[in-house]
């Protein structure tokens, strides 16, 4: 049932609400709302609509005895359309105060959602920067598959170490949390004398406050999707040295985990020259690992240049593992989350021709091991690979399940085995360049694969990438 005011009282009420809207000048809104999620379509709430981040500032004061951090987060953006607010991802903290373009902007809270409204409307086009204050105690994420991300502390009073994927970001800094909207990031990070801070990147600078603190100053200057960001505070061995091309590698271990390490991270630098060789030169400015308490994650992250192990690596073969998502996953970096099997499958894949290039089984091998469910070979061939096709996990909690893995890599062994490895190697190298610091999906892997090889894959997408059940041997 609607009611109608009277012609006068309406008029007026007109009016009033233009001015209150447009700052009481009577000019006319060109903005509107940003959307408070990008609709992704298993994190339909990650990410946020009507803008694109470029950089971001992150100042960061933690103290590991207590477990609090006082931030500052400074948000250059592109607007993508007139903006009368927009909204950022934040887990939990408080937030003290937000500015935009230097005016205090207002804001609201509700369950994830920061909605920021600026003094004055923000026009399509318009590059602007908003400030954020914030503090509290940053509190772990639950994943749908069970695991934690976000801010996860060490041993009491040890330190913490921030890990995003799929969106536990949020839980440290606000932001534009979908891997769709990558920027460039400056972090510094302030603790106490005697703990190392480690984040992306290069290390800028390193100072000793007279308070007793350390500041670390951390830039990653290739773009970055927020889920790879990174942030390890604790008491670490540090390391540092150069590929053979001259890449910087910058490598903290957890005290107690380094001579367990020390084999296998010694090799890093070789296994960065080798993807070099079969991916395409490597994206990044550095490179290097974090080796974390044992049983701190319970599990690896390929954050960007920089990736986490929970715990001394078990194998080389890990450690490829997350080096090759630097080529595909960071360098190239999904369009939504239902594209994971082109970070994992691909990743996995680069464990079967690290094997191949070094004595062990082959590509076709392995493969060949899954089809059998021969463990002799690899002893994730009795895996669930064939529940669900890599394409299209049925849920959240699927994106990181066996079939993106395993069955992942069999695609890519079946493109192989189609159009040979000229062809093949050709594809692998021309897509890490041709889509380099930006995002892909799917459809767009395939229409690449069959333009760039020449041939017809729709039946490997149609069985391998898309269909269900088990497929035969071809």
């Amino acid at each position: 049932m609607h009611h109608r005011l009277p012609s006068r009282l309406a008029a007026l009420a007109v009016v009033t609400l233009i001015a209150l809207t447009s700052g009481c000048t009577g000019e006319t809104v060109h903005g509107r709302p940003g959307a408070s999620g990008l609709r992704d379509p298993y994190f339909p709430k990650a990410g946020n609509g009507g803008y694109q981040v470029e950089h971001y500032a992150l100042d960061l004061d933690y103290d590991p005895a207590g477990g609090r951090l006082h931030a500052t987060a400074v948000i250059t953006a592109r607007a993508g359309q007139g903006l009368s607010s927009f909204n950022l991802d934040l887990s939990g903290l408080d937030v003290e105060s937000v500015s935009v373009q230097g005016e205090p902007a207002r804001f609201n809270r509700t369950g994830n959602e920061l909605t920021v409204r600026p003094a004055d409307d923000l026009e399509r086009g318009e590059v602007f920067r908003a400030e954020i204050d914030y503090s509290g105690k940053p509190r772990p994420v639950t994943d749908p598959d069970g695991s934690k991300e976000g801010w996860i502390p060490l041993a009491v009073g040890e330190g913490a170490v921030g890990v995003g994927e799929p969106v536990g970001s949020m839980a440290w800094f606000p932001g534009n949390h979908h891997p769709s909207d990558k920027a460039t990031y400056d972090i510094t990070v302030t603790v106490p004398k005697g703990y190392e801070a480690v984040s992306n990147g290069e290390l800028a600078s390193r100072r000793e406050e007279a308070d007793g603190r350390t500041v670390f100053v951390w830039h990653a200057a290739e773009p970055m999707a927020s889920y790879l960001a990174t942030v390890a505070v604790g008491k670490f061995e540090v390391t540092t040295g150069r590929t053979a091309s001259g890449i910087p590698v910058y490598s903290a271990v957890a005290p107690g985990e380094a001579a367990a390490s020390a084999a296998v991270l010694a090799r890093l630098p070789e296994m960065v020259e080798w993807g070099s060789g079969r991916f395409g030169p490597y994206p990044f400015s550095s490179t290097g690992a974090v080796v974390l308490p044992a049983h701190t994650l319970g599990y690896a992250l390929e954050t960007q240049t920089r990736p986490v192990f929970s715990g001394a690596p078990g194998s080389e073969e890990l450690v490829l593992h997350e080096l090759a998502h630097q080529w595909f996953g960071d360098s190239v970096s999904p369009k939504s989350w239902k594209d994971m099997w082109l970070n994992e499958g691909f990743a996995t894949y680069a464990e079967w021709l690290w094997s191949e290039d070094h004595g062990g089984p082959s590509a076709q091998q392995h493969f060949d091991a899954y089809l059998a469910g021969d463990t002799d070979v690899d002893e994730a061939a009795d895996s669930a690979w064939d529940a669900f096709p890599p394409a299209a996990p049925p849920g959240p909690k699927d994106v990181s399940s066996a079939p993106v893995y395993g069955r992942g890599a069999m695609v890519l062994q079946r493109v192989r085995q189609e159009v040979g490895d000229e062809k093949f190697f050709a594809l692998l190298r021309g897509w890490a360049a041709d889509h380099r610091y930006g995002n892909a999906s799917t459809a767009e892997f395939t229409a690449y694969a069959q333009e760039k090889t020449g041939h017809d894959l729709k039946k490997v997408w149609d069985v391998w990438l898309y269909g269900t059940g088990r497929p035969k041997a071809p």
